[in-house]
């Protein structure tokens, strides 16, 4: 094989991994309408928790992958924070991908 078609056959290879990543994505489309619970708190410039006293982090632009393990941990109760446990409780991994797409491309 030459080292042309060897280059043809390896970038082909990349670009079909490619696109299994892509398709095990998220729809963005899809995460902006199971996102719309989220303003009510992340969608808010500056707003702050009562108790405990803390911002309220902003979660456009955030990487979608940290999205998705925050939500897992919420989840899971890895991490304390009842009203986002109870807002993590009900959301399939799918749910998960599919908000963190929308929400990592604002």
């Amino acid at each position: 094989m030459g080292k042309k078609n060897l280059f043809i056959l390896l970038s082909a290879g990349v670009a079909l991994l490619g696109s299994f990543t892509v398709q095990a994505a998220g729809d963005p489309e899809a995460g902006r309408q199971k996102a719309e619970l989220c303003a009510g708190c992340h969608g808010i410039p500056g707003w702050r928790n009562a108790y405990p006293a803390y911002s309220v982090p902003k979660l456009g632009g955030q990487h979608a992958e940290y999205l998705v393990a925050a939500l897992k941990a919420y989840k899971s109760g890895d991490r304390n924070h009842p009203p986002m446990q109870g807002s993590a409780a009900s959301l399939t991994e799918q749910d998960m991908l599919d908000i963190a797409a929308f929400l990592s491309g604002q």
